[in-house]
């Protein structure tokens, strides 16, 4: 989850998973490893991070519900491990996924870029039929390994 910037309030545990993160880095030095793409976008780094005793520092914000997988293809070298993670917090309710309440709505997703959308979202309105997959729930959503479109989904 964010924290605040610019003009966007924090998501729920935005604090919260940023004073975790710290904690487990501490001023430990740090190993980054990267994938296909080192940069977003947005120029933002794409890195994997580890400890020096081999902790793997994403997957334990996502093992802990600090942190939510985002596919991210070509980037894909530890998506299984990831979503694997992800799934057990989400059953053992740790973190973001404790007490998460449902509204009753459905979502659309797409098969290829793993986003979910309102199905009132142009950009999920888009989305080509072979590619369209539909979920009763975000939980659902979340637990095939897809995320929310920032768009419609704030």
């Amino acid at each position: 989850p964010e924290i605040d910037h610019e003009n966007k309030r924090a998501e729920p545990l935005g604090y919260a998973a940023r004073s975790f993160n710290k904690k487990l880095l501490g001023s430990k030095r740090i190993r980054l490893e990267y994938d296909k793409e080192k940069q977003d976008r947005y120029n933002r780094l794409l890195a994997y991070v580890f400890l020096p005793d081999g902790t793997f520092v994403n997957l334990e914000l996502v093992r802990s519900g600090m942190a939510t997988y985002l596919y991210k293809p070509p980037n894909l070298k530890y998506h299984k491990r990831l979503l694997q993670a992800q799934r057990k917090a989400m059953s053992e309710e740790k973190g973001i996924w404790h007490a998460r309440s449902e509204n009753g709505q459905s979502y659309v997703g797409n098969r290829k870029s793993k986003r979910f959308h309102l199905p009132e979202c142009r950009y999920g309105r888009k989305t080509a039929s072979n590619n369209r997959v539909e979920f009763s729930r975000q939980w659902d959503a979340y637990w095939q390994g897809y995320s929310p479109c920032k768009k419609c989904l704030k």
